[in-house]
């Protein structure tokens, strides 16, 4: 049984997480930034740290700070939540390598399918059908971008390889407003998950959304 969990999440998804540590007897630290010290989760959480000023950039994705965190109040274990570092290869590995637990997948698992141009590019080499795009990440070539945009057919969406949760997705209806939202996109993307990788795919207006969970442990 895990001692000490470092949420490095805040609002609503830490909250869940922490009532999880409370029903498992599980003490729990609470990461933030300068703004968010009176969000519920930390006045509940049975310790906190403040990890920086209130750009993501400098707190909720700060590697190192939120790693020092879980250093500084011995900690076993960090649980990322979803968005922020959740996705991030390098942060699980860099977590493992400093010597604690990564609540999530193995760094490999990661680094395949938490970035979407490499998710797609697994699915199609297991045949698996997919959306039209731009098979694989739009570079700084203007003409380039237009051009994938007209043989892909509007609308499109511009996605964020590194995003999750809704975030970095901006609709495409006509060519005159591609290249400023591309721009829009990539800021948004490096805001709120440290990549301003961006990909295009065509956007279906009423598709049938499917999913299926698959939740397993370190046994399996």
């Amino acid at each position: 049984m895990l001692e000490k969990v470092v949420i490095a999440n805040r609002g609503e998804i830490a909250l869940r997480i922490l009532r999880a540590c409370r029903e498992l007897g599980i003490r729990t630290v609470a990461v933030h930034s300068t703004v968010d010290r009176e969000l519920k989760h930390v006045r509940l959480a049975d310790e906190t740290v403040c990890i920086g000023p209130p750009p993501a950039a400098d707190s909720y994705l700060n590697m190192p700070a939120i790693i020092s965190a879980a250093e500084v109040t011995d900690a076993v274990a960090i649980h990322p939540g979803y968005g922020f570092l959740s996705e991030n290869a390098d942060f699980a590995e860099r977590v493992e390598q400093s010597g604690f637990i990564f609540i999530g997948p193995r760094p490999d698992t990661i680094r395949l399918m938490g970035d979407k141009v490499s998710a797609i590019r697994a699915m199609k080499e297991a045949g698996v059908p997919c959306v039209p795009g731009s098979d694989g990440p739009l570079g700084n070539d203007d003409a380039e971008n237009l051009r994938i945009a007209r043989e892909i057919g509007y609308p499109i969406i511009i996605k964020a390889a590194g995003g999750g949760g809704g975030r970095g997705m901006r609709v495409v209806h006509s060519e005159a407003a591609l290249l400023t939202t591309l721009d829009l996109t990539r800021s948004e993307a490096n805001a709120a998950f440290g990549n301003p990788v961006v990909y295009m795919e065509k956007y279906l207006d009423h598709p049938r959304h499917i999913e299926i969970q698959v939740l397993a442990d370190s046994h399996g």
